[in-house]
């Protein structure tokens, strides 16, 4: 029997899960797949990370460490929906959950003295950042939107695209630096031979401190290692900020301090110390005997305040505001909390917010709740130069058409943790004036870096074979598709180089016969992309790691009014599929919206599409007809959902994320019964459909009624699990017929 293994993840998806699941376990019973879960959410990962400190009903199993084994099979076939990439906050409030709930987790220490604290941030460690992806990624992506969405987005298009000024009036820019970037520092070796290496800090007195050692390179492997000289991202912040408040306009800061777990929360808390200086400069003994920290955003720091006495907090406080006077304004998260883009490190992403600031025609929202243009601070040029030049075409061109404009998918380089997303553990800030350098088992220095006190070092790496593969599967969709695929590379980049040179290797191993294949720098790349979009033409995009999610955001927000919506292929290197089902942004605002008032707004189009090319793997697999017979009529099924427009609605008392995935079972039960392919399952699901059709209008009144009020779930990080599935299956009706199946 075949296995498919349905990830349980964290927010809104996770909740969606109580209403789609057991529809997928009711239709899959009985036709030879079977389907379970894996536990891999943020509390999840914290739980099995101490079973120490836990009783023996509280303990779980380390469900990531398992998946991470089952990856490397080639009968892996996992459902991945979008989990919690943590910040330190967000692991804060996390941990305070579960310590609430009974659960004896250890606090996080934010500054480590002690060798038991700082082997407790190694163990936190692995519940950080993007934790999750790379132990599952070990296959390269396949990232497109589905036929049947991106047909109806173009008959449906969204209303959510704000008109640009008259062309070339918008103030919006994006602002990047200009020299001492990653971008400007990258220096890149292809290994000759397998080899291990280290990376060691050398101060100015030449004493030598390991900051990594142990580390196994394959032949073939690239390497890089770049700087962010953090004097000269500060002399950036300061210059931006000067022309913002010159110019009138909002201020804005685009950071992934999420994924990018150790330098983007340093780059944040920079220009959190840059803008709110005088205040903070002011009171830094004060700020430093309480613990606060800029990297966290300006709210630790005020969150910290109430361990001062009275006097003293309002002294801050007030220094603060006048701050706010005399600096530009920043672009808000909740103007009605007074909530900043510099409060929390982790609420404004670059590749969700980016696309924001284009289909909001350059602007964000200011304190009065009005869209105002803003000046986007991205400050490393290694993928900034993408947005500036989207953001220019934009004020140049205008809005884009959902309607009518093209496609831009997406092969991206991410297997055996590709690039910058793997380089948490190799990425230090210089304790002092010095060098960093990356040495082999010879003690030859193969890469080093010059830093100065408070400068950001960081090393990635990438292996061949997923390279390798990487290029074969964007040769394959520029087959299967006919469309322009262009790998976007800089030779000005130290990693890029490298990588260009693979590319022009491993291409004429595959029949190229016909194709358009191109090696652009992104900036063209993205001028022809963008081209193309306009006249209603595909492209794809070959991209490195993190590129790939940004333009996997970027270009599926514009089209189809959310990146949830698309269909994420990971063929495995070892056989398997990864199905992953788009991005969880916006997750934590349609939470706060169902724990309000009884609404989920969330989408789950993308698990829709995701369990389709699962079922077909398990068909594939396992010889069984039955499975494809599922995948073919859940297709018709989500095209009749799309068509008959059974979306989940912003508006309460309206229909939501529970009713549409009602919808889609009764579209399910009915495609099955028409199909005639499999007598037996066709006379099981005639029935099935028959009971639904004769009670739709009082399901669909269940799902109404139920909204409107305030919803306990038990816990945000953890809910509690009876709670939650009766929130999510409000309908005794629907229940009883799924139940029964």
């Amino acid at each position: 029997m075949a296995k498919i293994t349905w990830s349980q993840i964290d927010e809104a998806p996770a909740l969606a899960s109580y209403a789609f699941l057991p529809i997928v376990q009711a239709f899959c019973k009985g036709n030879g797949v079977e389907v379970e879960t894996k536990d891999i959410s943020l509390s999840g990962r914290i739980l099995a990370n101490f079973p120490e400190n836990l009783t023996e009903d509280q303990k779980v199993s380390d469900n990531l460490a398992e998946l991470g084994e089952l990856v490397q099979k080639p009968e892996a076939n996992i459902i991945k929906l979008p989990n919690i990439s943590a910040s330190v906050p967000q692991l804060h409030a996390a941990i305070a959950e579960l310590q609430e709930k009974g659960y004896n987790v250890p606090s996080y220490p934010e500054e480590a003295t002690t060798d038991a604290e700082k082997e407790l941030q190694a163990r936190y460690a692995k519940c950080l950042g993007s934790a999750v992806n790379p132990v599952l990624r070990e296959g390269n992506s396949d990232r497109r939107a589905a036929a049947s969405v991106k047909r109806f987005a173009q008959k449906n298009p969204h209303r959510m695209m704000q008109e640009w000024p008259t062309p070339g009036t918008s103030q919006c820019r994006v602002a990047h630096m200009d020299h001492g970037d990653f971008y400007g520092t990258e220096t890149s070796v292809t290994m000759d031979k397998a080899d291990t290496v280290k990376i060691q800090f050398v101060d100015g007195a030449g004493k030598v401190t390991v900051k990594k050692e142990g580390l196994a390179l394959l032949e073939g492997e690239v390497l890089d290692s770049s700087v962010m000289h953090v004097a000269a991202l500060r002399e950036f912040y300061a210059a931006t900020i000067k022309e913002a408040k010159e110019k009138g306009v909002l201020l804005s800061l685009h950071l992934k301090a999420t994924m990018m777990k150790i330098s983007d929360p340093i780059m944040f808390g920079h220009a959190v110390s840059v803008y709110f200086a005088t205040a903070l400069d002011k009171h830094a003994d004060a700020l430093k005997e309480i613990g606060a920290n800029v990297n966290f955003g300006l709210g630790d720091v005020l969150s910290k305040l109430s361990k001062l006495p009275a006097d003293k907090q309002a002294e801050i406080k007030a220094d603060i505001d006048a701050c706010y006077a005399e600096m530009p304004a920043l672009a808000m998260v909740d103007s009605r909390k007074n909530i900043t883009n510099l409060h929390v490190p982790n609420d404004v992403i670059v590749d969700a917010s980016m696309p924001n600031v284009v289909r909001d025609g350059g602007r964000m929202w200011n304190k009065n709740d009005e869209l105002q243009d803003t000046i986007a601070m991205v400050p490393d040029r290694c993928y900034a130069t993408i947005y500036r030049e989207i953001i220019e075409d934009a004020n140049k061109n205008g809005q884009f058409n959902p309607a009518t404009m093209g496609s831009v998918a997406n092969v991206g380089l991410m297997a055996q943790k590709a690039e910058e997303y793997g380089s948490h553990d190799k990425t230090f800030e210089a304790p002092s004036d010095g060098k960093f350098q990356v040495v082999n088992a010879a003690g030859d220095v193969l890469l080093e870096q010059p830093v100065a006190v408070g400068d950001i070092y960081r090393s990635c790496q990438a292996k061949d074979l997923p390279i390798k593969d990487w290029v074969k599967l964007a040769v394959n969709r520029a087959k299967a598709s006919g469309e322009p695929t262009i790998f976007w590379l800089d030779e000005n980049r130290g990693h890029d180089r490298e990588i260009i040179k693979k590319v022009k290797k491993y291409l004429p191993e595959f029949d190229t016969t016909g194709l358009d294949i191109r090696i652009l720098d992104p900036v063209s790349a993205m001028k022809v992309s963008l081209e193309r979009v306009r006249k209603g033409e595909n492209t794809i995009s070959v991209t490195g790691n993190v590129l790939r999610d940004y333009l996997t955001d970027l270009f599926p927000i514009l089209e189809l009014g959310t990146s949830a919506r698309m269909l994420s292929i990971v063929p495995l290197l070892a056989g398997g599929g990864l199905f992953e089902t788009g991005a969880g942004g916006s997750a934590p605002k349609h939470v706060e919206q169902f724990l309000r008032e009884g609404h989920l707004r969330w989408d789950s189009l993308g698990e829709y599409c995701a369990l389709v090319p699962s079922l077909e793997q398990a068909a594939s697999a396992d010889n069984n007809p039955k499975a494809a017979i599922l995948a073919e009529t859940l297709d018709v099924a989500i095209g009749q959902y799309l068509e008959n427009q059974k979306l989940p609605s912003r508006k309460v008392k309206e229909i939501d994320n529970r009713g549409g995935s009602f919808y889609l079972a009764l579209y399910w039960a009915q495609a099955l019964a028409a199909q005639d392919k499999d007598v037996d399952m066709q006379a099981r699901f005639a029935k099935v459909a028959a009971e639904i059709e004769k009670n739709v209008d009082k399901i669909d009144a269940e799902f109404i009624n139920c909204q409107g009020s305030p919803v306990d779930i038990g816990g945000y990080f953890r809910p509690d699990t009876a709670k939650a599935a009766a929130a999510m299956r409000p309908s005794a009706t629907f229940n009883a017929i799924i139940d029964s199946m």
